[in-house]
């Protein structure tokens, strides 16, 4: 398997080459539109495990027999832990990568035991692989959002330009996530934490190179794009019923859109986390 994706990658080289020289002459919007479906594949790459992670909910809540006798949570906890393994076997995700996976599901897991124990979401199934109310597979679907993480910084080798010191990122991130959990006895400091973000993030732009050359974007706007995606994962996360807010217990609607803002919040700790464990340093400029 492992020489039949190498041979896959390596013909997929040489098909990139082959395309770029033949649509060349045909002027830059031909080699813009190479480069943006590149764009579109790279970014499918890193976000395998999640994608992977929304099919199994969506395919579960449509298909998965009511009364087999291991539940749908422990069924996705279980599939989970094979695509990781999988993922690792076929080198498709390092062990670098898998550790920030390992990292994002006990800071998500210690999240979610509170979250359910003051009413924010409940998972309504039952299952045996848990704690308290908490199924073990939610920890990996914040878990998928540091394989995306971690690996798109290496797809496509990001570079950075005005990038604030990483202590500074630190104090940030363990600020935003102790709001999470201070704001249900303390005043609410989101509004704080946005200033804060921009102030900090905003001078910063990444640069990513699709394929040859460097683009760069600034990377505040790339934490609320990451926002708006996840925001639309959790949509389809509730309709498949793998959790649910207190205003969707009697028949589903959409998730509302000032969640938009926590999980911009929570791209910050993400982000933090991938440039603490893959050892990257964020303040390395752009070439």
């Amino acid at each position: 398997m492992l020489s039949a994706i190498a041979i896959l990658a390596r013909r997929l080289r040489i098909l990139d080459r082959w395309i770029a020289c033949r649509i060349r002459p045909h002027g830059r919007f031909a080699v813009f539109v190479h480069e943006f479906i590149c764009f579109g594949v790279k970014q499918a790459s890193a976000s395998l495990f999640g994608g992977l992670m929304v099919a199994l909910l969506l395919a579960t809540w449509r298909w998965y027999p009511a009364h087999a006798p291991l539940a749908r949570y422990d069924f996705l906890t279980l599939a989970a832990l094979a695509m990781q393994l999988m993922l690792l076997l076929t080198r498709l995700e390092s062990l670098e990568e898998a550790k920030v996976i390992l990292l994002f599901h006990v800071v998500g897991t210690a999240m979610e035991l509170f979250k359910t124990s003051v009413g924010s979401w409940e998972y309504p199934e039952p299952s045996l692989l848990r704690l308290g109310g908490v199924p073990l597979f939610s920890g990996f679907m914040y878990a998928s959002i540091g394989s995306y993480l971690a690996r798109v910084w290496r797809l496509f080798d990001f570079r950075f330009t005005r990038h604030p010191p990483f202590v500074v990122t630190a104090l940030l991130a363990c600020a935003i996530y102790a709001n999470f959990f201070t704001h249900h006895y303390l005043p609410d400091v989101r509004w704080l934490l946005f200033a804060a973000l921009v102030w900090v993030f905003g001078p910063c732009w990444v640069h990513f190179r699709v394929r040859r050359v460097h683009r760069r974007m600034p990377l505040l706007l790339g934490f609320v794009l990451v926002a708006v995606f996840i925001w639309f994962a959790e949509n389809v996360g509730t309709l498949s019923k793998a959790w649910l807010y207190p205003a969707q217990r009697h028949g589903w609607q959409m998730v509302p859109l000032g969640k938009l803002g926590a999980w911009l919040l929570l791209m910050v700790i993400s982000y933090v986390m991938v440039s603490a464990v893959h050892h990257a340093s964020p303040a390395r400029t752009a070439r």
